[in-house]
């Protein structure tokens, strides 16, 4: 059973030559929160999964005497002349080459995401533990995750200010994790789960929806209180539903999570609006997924062809975008 801390498993990177005209590539995916936003803030723990029909790609290759470049879909040019939105990718680029040993290396990085910015799916920590990934690799490294970890983290702080760490965990781990504290452990699947994210059209912003829910808890504790301490009971009982493959429990735990979020004001009409298209549609269950007040909702199917179903019901009601992701059994 995969129950152990992550800090001291290795890191999946695959490595290449340390030549200079090596050409070296790094990967992440995305991840959903599937228990215990908000929550994990006072303490409590989280369950995330991951997202791996969702991927980010990075490459690099050594230009010296040339300054160093990004190439992505949000900017392309000198790292130097890189815009504020380019400042995580800036910081998890240059604390990788610090830790492998090179931190005045000149570089080519391209970047290639599929993941949505600001719908809570951890674009931001998947790219710079891609970017992170790539340059071990071409310097011939293989991280442990602890490095790893701490390197990504160094981005988030740029990108999120205070980040609890769930992210840079979940973005380079390919088994669902519980995350409490600053401490990861894996966690075994039963029996595989079949994801439809659908896109609700609207960022999301963690750090104001935190912030709206701290101001909740001080007009209102007991109420606020109360949330967090069901949250954290249906993330603890659901980590048990994933472990014996209760996709039905699974589903049902969700759609009360969802409840409880909106009970502390961070889902809206739209959110509440997919949930319901997606338990119309047969989903087991469907909440939102990350900060809330935006972002994405989250539906569980039942199989292949449910899925289809689900995602074309979302669509239907005005999700713009949707995806099909899996965790496969373990």
């Amino acid at each position: 059973m995969h129950n152990s801390s992550l800090s001291n498993q290795s890191a999946a990177s695959t490595v290449r030559g340390a030549d200079p005209g090596t050409v070296a590539h790094g990967h992440a995916h995305a991840k959903a929160i599937l228990f215990g936003e908000h929550a994990v803030v006072y303490g409590s723990p989280a369950l995330a999964v991951p997202l791996h029909g969702l991927g980010a790609q990075a490459e690099i290759r050594a230009t010296p005497g040339r300054e160093s470049r990004i190439e992505s879909q949000l900017f392309a040019g000198p790292v130097r002349a890189a815009p504020e939105a380019m400042a995580p990718v800036v910081a998890g680029l240059q604390a990788a080459l610090e830790t492998t040993g090179d931190p005045d290396a000149e570089v080519l990085l391209r970047i290639r995401s599929a993941i949505p910015h600001s719908r809570g799916l951890g674009s931001s920590a998947a790219v710079a533990t891609a970017v992170a990934r790539a340059v071990a690799a071409h310097r011939a490294r293989v991280l442990d995750h602890a490095t790893l970890h701490t390197i990504v983290q160094t981005a988030e702080t740029v990108a999120h200010g205070r980040p609890s760490g769930i992210d840079a965990w979940a973005v380079a781990t390919h088994l669902p994790i519980r995350f409490q504290a600053g401490q990861a452990n894996a966690i075994d699947v039963g029996d595989r789960l079949i994801f439809v994210v659908a896109d609700s059209g609207h960022h999301g912003s963690t750090a104001e929806a935190v912030a709206g829910v701290r101001e909740l808890r001080d007009s209102q504790p007991g109420h606020t209180n109360g949330a967090i301490a069901r949250l954290a009971e249906i993330t603890e009982d659901a980590i048990a539903d994933v472990r014996s493959g209760d996709r039905v429990t699974l589903g049902q735990r969700m759609t009360q999570a969802h409840a409880v979020l909106a009970s502390i004001g961070v889902s809206t009409p739209t959110l509440d609006g997919l949930v319901e298209a997606a338990l119309s549609a047969g989903a087991h269950g469907a909440k939102l997924t990350g900060g809330g007040r935006g972002g994405c909702v989250l539906a569980l199917a039942d199989s292949d062809e449910a899925a289809e179903a689900l995602a074309l019901a979302l669509r239907t009601a005005g999700a713009p975008r949707t995806w099909t992701t899996e965790v496969s059994a373990t």
